[in-house]
């Protein structure tokens, strides 16, 4: 069985790139282009959530926020991507109990690895 993977991402060719990355090793990929748009996408029960930080509408810091309340969504591994590169801002999200957190431009190996990682399936 395929894991499912949730990616939310603002940006058209970044996220049509990563679908299409994911898909390629095999990842049943949901993808939402914006926050309210992936908050809508857990009721199908990924496996794990990519989602990028700053969006229009929610941040991803809100979707998972809004995930920590609901106790069969919150603890659903979850991946920052960002082009937020500064200490501080990875020191947010580990605050927040995120850590993964992957800058932009990412390259394949490195999200792959990352997603392996969360998935335990390296």
């Amino acid at each position: 069985m395929k894991n499912k993977v949730l990616l939310i991402e603002d940006n058209q060719d970044i996220r049509e790139n990563a679908a299409e990355l994911l898909e390629l090793y095999g990842f049943e990929v949901l993808v939402a282009d914006c926050g309210e748009a992936g908050l809508d996408l857990t009721d199908l029960h990924p496996d794990l959530i990519i989602s990028d930080v700053v969006m229009p509408g929610i941040s991803g810091y809100d979707v998972f926020n809004q995930l920590q309340q609901d106790s069969l969504k919150k603890n659903i591994p979850f991946i920052f991507t960002t082009a937020l590169s500064e200490k501080r801002d990875q020191d947010i999200a580990k605050v927040m109990g995120i850590q993964n957190y992957l800058i932009k431009p990412y390259d394949e190996a490195e999200l792959i690895n990352c997603i392996r990682k969360c998935l335990d399936i390296i």
